[in-house]
């Protein structure tokens, strides 16, 4: 008989803030490509990736209190490549120093190489997909042990690190703002993407088992129905994706780099930001175990 750890608000913001992170050097990476005059965007990205991972890092320690109080146990996590955890501290160890490496090119004024934009995004893209994954090799929780899982949690992350990078710079470096139409345009994208991944997550989810059912139903109907459809769906999907659909396809050209639209730009990445978090601590404390039954002798 094995048992499951029980997880809560703490691992939630772990696995949002490395998600976040990863998302935000990926959005520096396309910004180089496609914006490369967004230099000072680029920055604030490259501030943001290693920042909010390693905020997520000690999260973990303390939440991992064995750990916490010696520390010579997580090495240990390095001598087991079969795990997902082995795995998970490579990806993170790898992106916090190659997001440092940027932070310190910027300080001197170099630029940064193509080749550690690439390395990185990959290492950010694996970072992103590992916070799904360590959910999912909890096989006794049907909501966690879902191959879409990894998928949503990478659109998330990354759309929340382009939400945390266009929120600092509209206020920030609000001329490089209005220049990232195209980033603006694949931002849009994510929530909508988000969206049915989330449905199909969920439809799957409640029909393969009861505890599945029932972790899905505690989300539509149950009791976190509210949190569920006001903070993630209305809150961190639909508003945001509403007031980016006026801003990109329907407004006038000099309202879009007013400070007005600023503003509504500013409200959605935070709605976007809001959603990231409840999306994990959602899928994290609705997770129900499968019940098994011991026959008595």
């Amino acid at each position: 008989m094995s048992f499951e750890p029980v997880w809560g608000a703490i691992i939630a913001w772990y696995l949002f803030l490395a998600g976040l992170g990863g998302g935000a050097f990926a959005t520096s990476a396309f910004l180089g490509w496609k914006h490369p005059e967004a230099v000072n965007m680029r920055k604030i990205a490259h501030i943001i990736a290693p920042v909010v991972v390693i905020i997520g890092l000690l999260l973990l320690m303390v939440d991992a209190e064995g750990g916490l109080h010696n520390p010579l146990r997580f090495a240990l996590l390095l001598t087991n490549f079969g795990s997902v955890m082995t795995w998970g501290v490579v990806f993170l160890a790898g992106f916090v120093v190659i997001s440092l490496v940027a932070v310190v090119l910027d300080f001197l004024k170099r630029s940064i190489p193509v080749w550690l934009d690439i390395v990185g995004t990959v290492f950010a893209v694996c970072v992103a997909i590992y916070t799904g994954v360590l959910l999912g090799v909890c096989k006794t929780f049907p909501l966690w042990n879902n191959a879409l899982l990894p998928i949503l949690f990478l659109v998330s992350a990354m759309s929340a690190g382009a939400a945390a990078v266009l929120l600092v710079s509209v206020f920030r470096h609000a001329d490089e703002f209005n220049m990232v139409g195209v980033l603006k345009k694949f931002h849009f994208c994510f929530p909508i993407i988000e969206l049915v991944l989330l449905a199909s997550l969920m439809f799957i989810t409640s029909f393969n088992s009861e505890a599945g059912w029932n972790s899905v139903m505690s989300l539509l109907v149950g009791e976190h129905a509210l949190l569920f459809w006001i903070g993630l769906v209305a809150v961190g999907l639909v508003i945001p994706t509403a007031l980016e659909t006026w801003l990109l396809f329907f407004s006038p050209r000099e309202f879009e780099e007013s400070r007005k639209a600023h503003y509504l730009s500013a409200a959605s990445d935070v709605g976007v930001l809001v959603g990231g978090f409840l999306l994990r601590y959602l899928i994290v404390i609705a997770a129900l175990p499968v019940t098994i039954v011991v026959p008595m002798l």
